[in-house]
């Protein structure tokens, strides 16, 4: 899985952090082998005011297959919302992936099996509402 991480001028970039936002990556979504890549954009919304929670972090998981998998995250340090925007990112994916997964299970109704059964053995109250004069 590639991991990106993006800064934009009001956030100091370093070795750290990087190896910070992977670790938080690989330890939510590493399980996910249809995960092939992930982007990490960090921020600092109000630049040097320092107030709480203007501190910015989304995910982008890319799907083999599927639409891209988006979180965000705001918190009072860089830490925390890197944390956040991880679990919730592992709970988007959990939710989705097994969405899928579920369809992939469910075998659909065989085509024979409808047409097997007689019109007679079917009693009429199940054809209420059918038509328009009922």
């Amino acid at each position: 899985m590639e991991i990106n991480v993006n800064t934009d001028n009001t956030i100091d970039r370093h070795q750290g952090l990087d190896e910070r936002v992977r670790e938080a990556v690989e330890s939510s979504v590493g399980r996910f082998e249809q995960v092939r890549r992930v982007d990490v954009h960090l921020s600092n919304q109000n630049g040097q005011k320092h107030a709480d929670g203007d501190n910015y972090c989304m995910m982008e998981a890319r799907v083999a297959g599927y639409d891209a998998v988006v979180v965000h995250a705001h918190a009072e340090n860089l830490h925390l919302s890197i944390s956040g925007a991880a679990s919730k990112l592992k709970r988007a994916l959990d939710s989705a992936l097994g969405r899928l997964n579920d369809k992939a299970k469910r075998e659909p109704m065989p085509v024979g099996a409808i047409a097997d059964v007689d019109d007679d053995e079917i009693p009429a109250e199940s054809f209420k509402g059918l038509t328009d004069n009922q």
